[in-house]
Protein backbone atom coordinates (compact mmCIF):
# COMPACT_ATOMS: atom_id res chain seq x y z
CA UNK A 1 0.00 0.00 0.00
CA UNK A 2 1.50 3.30 -1.15
CA UNK A 3 1.53 5.84 1.69
CA UNK A 4 0.79 9.30 0.29
CA UNK A 5 1.31 12.70 1.93
CA UNK A 6 -0.38 15.65 0.23
CA UNK A 7 0.97 19.21 0.58
CA UNK A 8 -1.46 22.01 -0.24
CA UNK A 9 -1.85 25.74 0.38
CA UNK A 10 -5.46 26.55 -0.39
CA UNK A 11 -8.91 25.07 -0.92
CA UNK A 12 -7.75 21.57 -1.67
CA UNK A 13 -9.81 20.79 -4.77
CA UNK A 14 -7.05 18.53 -6.11
CA UNK A 15 -6.85 16.87 -2.70
CA UNK A 16 -10.60 16.27 -2.89
CA UNK A 17 -10.25 14.81 -6.38
CA UNK A 18 -7.65 12.37 -5.07
CA UNK A 19 -9.74 11.43 -2.04
CA UNK A 20 -12.79 10.88 -4.26
CA UNK A 21 -10.78 8.75 -6.70
CA UNK A 22 -9.57 6.59 -3.83
CA UNK A 23 -13.10 6.22 -2.47
CA UNK A 24 -14.41 5.24 -5.91
CA UNK A 25 -11.63 2.74 -6.58
CA UNK A 26 -10.05 4.76 -9.38
CA UNK A 27 -6.85 4.86 -7.32
CA UNK A 28 -5.88 1.47 -5.95
CA UNK A 29 -3.10 0.28 -3.64
CA UNK A 30 -2.67 3.76 -2.10
CA UNK A 31 -3.91 5.77 0.87
CA UNK A 32 -3.38 9.32 2.14
CA UNK A 33 -1.65 9.18 5.51
CA UNK A 34 -1.28 12.92 6.07
CA UNK A 35 -2.01 16.39 4.71
CA UNK A 36 0.34 19.33 5.28
CA UNK A 37 -0.39 22.98 4.63
CA UNK A 38 1.60 26.17 5.09
CA UNK A 39 -1.67 28.03 5.63
CA UNK A 40 -3.64 27.49 8.83
CA UNK A 41 -6.79 28.78 7.11
CA UNK A 42 -6.53 26.41 4.15
CA UNK A 43 -9.85 24.66 3.59
CA UNK A 44 -7.81 21.64 2.52
CA UNK A 45 -7.11 20.99 6.21
CA UNK A 46 -10.85 20.81 6.88
CA UNK A 47 -11.33 18.43 3.95
CA UNK A 48 -8.67 16.15 5.42
CA UNK A 49 -10.10 16.24 8.93
CA UNK A 50 -13.60 15.43 7.67
CA UNK A 51 -12.13 12.40 5.91
CA UNK A 52 -10.31 11.29 9.05
CA UNK A 53 -6.89 12.07 7.62
CA UNK A 54 -4.26 13.59 9.95
CA UNK A 55 -3.79 17.25 8.99
CA UNK A 56 -0.96 19.59 9.96
CA UNK A 57 -0.16 23.26 9.47
CA UNK A 58 3.52 24.08 9.24
CA UNK A 59 3.79 27.76 8.39
CA UNK A 60 6.93 29.84 7.70
CA UNK A 61 5.37 32.53 9.92
CA UNK A 62 5.84 30.32 12.95
CA UNK A 63 9.62 30.06 12.53
CA UNK A 64 12.46 32.52 12.87
CA UNK A 65 13.82 31.94 9.40
CA UNK A 66 13.33 29.85 6.30
CA UNK A 67 15.91 27.29 7.39
CA UNK A 68 14.01 26.57 10.61
CA UNK A 69 10.77 26.23 8.65
CA UNK A 70 12.40 23.82 6.21
CA UNK A 71 13.74 21.75 9.09
CA UNK A 72 10.28 21.54 10.68
CA UNK A 73 8.65 20.63 7.37
CA UNK A 74 11.13 17.87 6.65
CA UNK A 75 10.80 16.55 10.21
CA UNK A 76 7.03 16.23 9.86
CA UNK A 77 7.34 14.58 6.46
CA UNK A 78 9.88 12.12 7.84
CA UNK A 79 7.53 11.31 10.73
CA UNK A 80 4.78 10.48 8.25
CA UNK A 81 7.25 8.34 6.25
CA UNK A 82 5.50 8.64 2.88
CA UNK A 83 6.22 6.57 -0.20
CA UNK A 84 4.96 9.47 -2.32
CA UNK A 85 4.60 13.20 -1.68
CA UNK A 86 2.00 15.01 -3.76
CA UNK A 87 2.22 18.78 -4.19
CA UNK A 88 -1.36 19.77 -4.92
CA UNK A 89 -1.29 23.55 -5.12
CA UNK A 90 1.51 23.91 -2.58
CA UNK A 91 2.84 27.44 -2.98
CA UNK A 92 6.04 26.98 -1.02
CA UNK A 93 9.46 26.10 -2.41
CA UNK A 94 10.45 22.60 -1.37
CA UNK A 95 13.83 22.51 0.43
CA UNK A 96 16.70 20.82 -1.36
CA UNK A 97 17.19 18.38 1.52
CA UNK A 98 13.64 17.17 1.05
CA UNK A 99 14.08 16.74 -2.70
CA UNK A 100 17.26 14.77 -2.10
CA UNK A 101 15.71 12.62 0.63
CA UNK A 102 12.65 11.82 -1.47
CA UNK A 103 14.19 11.72 -4.94
CA UNK A 104 11.69 10.56 -7.57
CA UNK A 105 9.04 10.33 -4.85
CA UNK A 106 7.62 13.86 -5.09
CA UNK A 107 5.12 14.83 -7.79
CA UNK A 108 3.50 18.16 -8.61
CA UNK A 109 0.44 19.26 -10.56
CA UNK A 110 0.99 22.39 -12.68
CA UNK A 111 -1.86 24.18 -14.50
CA UNK A 112 -0.26 24.48 -17.93
CA UNK A 113 1.32 22.31 -20.58
CA UNK A 114 4.95 22.41 -19.47
CA UNK A 115 7.26 23.92 -20.72
CA UNK A 116 4.73 26.68 -21.44
CA UNK A 117 3.91 29.13 -18.64
CA UNK A 118 5.92 27.45 -15.94
CA UNK A 119 8.96 28.16 -13.81
CA UNK A 120 9.64 31.02 -11.41
CA UNK A 121 6.69 33.38 -11.05
CA UNK A 122 4.13 31.13 -12.72
CA UNK A 123 1.70 29.88 -10.10
CA UNK A 124 -2.03 30.08 -9.44
CA UNK A 125 -3.90 32.58 -11.59
CA UNK A 126 -0.61 34.00 -12.91
CA UNK A 127 -0.31 30.92 -15.14
CA UNK A 128 -3.69 31.54 -16.74
CA UNK A 129 -3.10 35.29 -17.00
CA UNK A 130 0.07 34.52 -18.93
CA UNK A 131 -1.68 32.06 -21.23
CA UNK A 132 -4.48 34.51 -22.05
CA UNK A 133 -2.07 37.40 -22.56
CA UNK A 134 -0.17 35.30 -25.10
CA UNK A 135 -3.36 34.31 -26.86
CA UNK A 136 -2.79 30.56 -26.83
CA UNK A 137 -5.60 28.37 -28.15
CA UNK A 138 -4.73 25.33 -26.03
CA UNK A 139 -3.66 25.14 -22.41
CA UNK A 140 -3.96 22.31 -19.91
CA UNK A 141 -2.20 20.67 -16.99
CA UNK A 142 0.91 18.62 -16.29
CA UNK A 143 1.84 16.13 -13.58
CA UNK A 144 5.59 15.83 -13.16
CA UNK A 145 8.22 14.62 -10.74
CA UNK A 146 9.90 17.33 -8.68
CA UNK A 147 13.61 17.96 -9.02
CA UNK A 148 15.90 20.80 -7.93
CA UNK A 149 14.55 23.13 -10.63
CA UNK A 150 11.16 24.85 -10.86
CA UNK A 151 8.74 22.75 -12.91
CA UNK A 152 11.69 21.02 -14.61
CA UNK A 153 11.28 17.41 -13.44
CA UNK A 154 10.30 14.47 -15.68
CA UNK A 155 6.74 14.70 -17.02
CA UNK A 156 4.32 11.90 -16.15
CA UNK A 157 1.02 12.98 -17.74
CA UNK A 158 -0.33 15.99 -19.59
CA UNK A 159 -3.85 16.84 -20.73
CA UNK A 160 -4.83 19.63 -23.10
CA UNK A 161 -7.78 21.96 -22.54
CA UNK A 162 -9.26 24.36 -25.07
CA UNK A 163 -8.99 28.07 -24.39
CA UNK A 164 -12.32 29.68 -25.29
CA UNK A 165 -13.15 33.15 -26.53
CA UNK A 166 -14.11 35.32 -23.59
CA UNK A 167 -12.19 33.27 -21.04
CA UNK A 168 -10.95 35.04 -17.93
CA UNK A 169 -8.10 33.70 -15.81
CA UNK A 170 -10.69 32.34 -13.36
CA UNK A 171 -12.88 30.60 -15.94
CA UNK A 172 -9.83 29.07 -17.60
CA UNK A 173 -8.48 27.99 -14.22
CA UNK A 174 -11.77 26.26 -13.38
CA UNK A 175 -12.00 24.45 -16.73
CA UNK A 176 -8.41 23.23 -16.50
CA UNK A 177 -9.04 21.92 -12.99
CA UNK A 178 -12.22 20.11 -14.02
CA UNK A 179 -11.06 18.75 -17.37
CA UNK A 180 -7.39 18.08 -16.66
CA UNK A 181 -6.02 18.46 -13.12
CA UNK A 182 -8.71 16.40 -11.37
CA UNK A 183 -8.19 13.61 -13.90
CA UNK A 184 -4.44 13.29 -14.43
CA UNK A 185 -3.34 13.76 -10.81
CA UNK A 186 -5.36 10.78 -9.52
CA UNK A 187 -4.28 8.80 -12.59
CA UNK A 188 -0.60 9.50 -11.87
CA UNK A 189 -0.97 8.39 -8.24
CA UNK A 190 -2.72 5.19 -9.32
CA UNK A 191 -0.05 4.40 -11.90
CA UNK A 192 2.76 5.02 -9.42
CA UNK A 193 1.01 2.95 -6.74
CA UNK A 194 0.74 0.05 -9.15
CA UNK A 195 4.30 0.17 -10.46
CA UNK A 196 3.45 1.50 -13.91
CA UNK A 197 5.78 4.51 -13.82
CA UNK A 198 9.55 4.36 -14.28
CA UNK A 199 12.20 7.01 -14.88
CA UNK A 200 14.80 6.18 -17.51
CA UNK A 201 17.40 8.78 -18.56
CA UNK A 202 15.38 11.53 -16.83
CA UNK A 203 12.26 10.64 -18.84
CA UNK A 204 9.14 8.90 -17.59
CA UNK A 205 8.19 5.57 -19.08
CA UNK A 206 4.54 4.65 -18.47
CA UNK A 207 3.40 1.05 -18.71
CA UNK A 208 -0.26 0.67 -19.67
Amino acid sequence: MLKVVVCVSGGGTNLQAVMDAMAEGEITNAKITGVISNNQNAFALERAKKAGIPAFCISPRDYGDRAAFHEALLKKVDELAPDLIVLAGYLVTIPEKMIEAYQNRIINIHPSLIPAFCGVGYYGLKVHEGALARGVKISGATVHFVDAGTDTGPIIFQKAVEVKSGDTPKTLQQRIMEEAEWKILPKAIDYIANGKVKIVDNRVIVEE
